[in-house]
């Protein structure tokens, strides 16, 4: 494959890197992987400012996955989360590019705290893995009792390094730190850069590259938005009513787990749906006819998950639907990505219960704009945002107690000019306060006097 400046074939990667990368759907470097994978791969300690969904994992893992020599048994990487979320998150990025790699025997553990101790160290007594992914409290736990050994380490990642700061694991990250070699490359990613995370950069990194990564991630302007809150309606018959109203093109629905993918699927099935699915349990054989399938538009609606629909690089996908908020906000950008590409238009719409505002609130910060949305009589039709609703809870909450009762009293009796009426009843409560706050001023000051 000839070089290209926006193509990972620019880092000089093995070509077993870079066909694992084209199978999971990465064909173009983010701005941080574009500034940071040369640092790593030449082996440069590096620091990188970073929000969610700039696609600061990837940026480690490849450069990670080029340098790592499979036939050496032993721990060569360690990562450090401060949650087990993020693990299971990062360990699951990995997974994915050791099988596209098809380096099966390599090794990832995932070792964090609330899991069974007891077998992660049996595991370690049978061997060393290659990769370790984990909070920092646990892997300290299983350096001291000696049953994970870091003398072969070559790269350490602390990720969210202000989070595991404010958290106080990062005494535990300097433990396990300070068990590696002295020629260790430390690679450190932190949304912030508090000053009490320096003298850590400063004990253990050699003239590292610092990076700010832009905060926003890059969503082609191409791409419609929208937000569909689920409140208590079955995901399963809101899906059913998109797709009727849509008729789209070429429709992928993501779903989070393997579990939910085979439900969704058969349920649509059953609907009348011809459905294509892609997930972990679709034996190779058969995702490959599938995805012949697909590429051949046999299929009008196709359900995934993340991992396994990465590799779908279809022209022509006119729809994506999240059943959900993806756990990985990065997965957002990268589903959202299949549409809307080659300046052709395209529509995202994500299902959220009230459990996933929080969520949908990370993608926004991430520089999405949603477009809040709603079924009504077979139809999308606009709807006010959650924001909206919050700001008239949070006015309301604000009014005197006697004022509340009014404006309900208000709103039940419409008559012209009474918007106008609550308005100078509510200046003129407010002048009363004032006056009075202001009299008891004047008796304080004479009191003292």
């Amino acid at each position: 494959m000839p070089e290209r400046s926006n193509h990972f074939s620019q880092f000089q990667l093995k070509p077993a890197v870079i066909t694992a990368l084209s199978r999971i759907g990465f064909f173009e470097p983010t701005p941080v992987q574009a500034k940071l994978i040369p640092a790593i791969l030449s082996g440069q300690d590096v620091v990188g400012q970073s929000q969610t969904g700039s696609g600061k994992t990837h940026t480690f893992l490849i450069p990670i996955f080029n340098q790592l020599v499979p036939d050496v048994h032993q721990t060569q990487v360690v990562i450090t989360t401060p949650s087990r979320e993020l693990a299971s998150q990062i360990t699951r990025a990995a997974q994915q590019l050791r099988d596209q790699m098809g380096l099966e025997n390599v090794t990832i553990a995932e070792l964090v705290g609330g899991t069974d101790k007891q077998r992660q160290l049996h595991h370690l007594e049978k061997g060393q893995p290659q990769i370790v992914i984990g909070t920092p409290g646990r892997i300290k736990d299983l350096v001291s009792s000696q049953a994970l050994r870091l003398k072969d380490v070559r790269t350490l990642v602390v990720d969210e390094a202000d989070m595991t700061l404010d958290m106080g694991f990062l005494n535990e990250v300097d433990y396990v730190a300070a068990a590696m070699p002295k020629d260790l490359q430390t690679l450190v990613f932190s949304a912030t850069m508090p000053e009490k995370l320096k003298p850590f950069l400063k004990k253990y990194l050699h003239q590292p590259r610092f990076e700010t990564i832009p905060t926003t991630a890059v969503i082609a302007d191409t791409i419609e938005n929208i937000d569909l809150a689920t409140k208590s309606q079955d995901k399963d018959r809101v899906i059913q009513s998109l797709l009727k109203i849509l008729n789209p093109y070429l429709a992928l629905v993501f779903t989070n787990t393997k579990e939910r993918a085979k439900e969704l699927a058969a349920y649509l099935r059953d609907q009348g749906f011809k459905v294509a699915e892609i997930h972990g349990d679709i034996p190779p054989r058969e995702r490959r006819r599938v995805m012949k399938a697909i590429q051949n538009l046999d299929y009008q609606y196709v359900v995934a998950t993340d991992l396994a629909a990465r590799g779908i690089d279809i022209e022509g996908v006119s729809h994506v639907i999240n059943d959900g908020v993806p756990r990985d906000e990065e997965f957002f950008v990268h589903r959202v990505g299949r549409t809307g590409r080659n300046g052709m238009s395209g529509t995202a719409i994500t299902l959220y219960g009230p459990d996933e505002e929080a969520q949908i609130n990370q993608i926004e910060q991430m520089g999405v704009e949603f477009k809040p949305m709603k079924i009504q009589q077979g139809q999308l039709v606009p709807v006010k945002g959650r924001h909206a609703r919050h700001q008239r809870v949070a006015t309301t909450n604000r009014l005197e107690p006697n004022m509340i009762g009014m404006v309900k009293k208000k709103k039940k009796v419409v008559k012209p000019g009474y918007k106008r009426q609550i308005k100078n009843a509510l200046k003129r409560e407010r002048q009363k306060n004032n006056r009075i706050a202001q009299r008891e001023a004047r008796r304080n000051t004479q009191k003292k006097r």
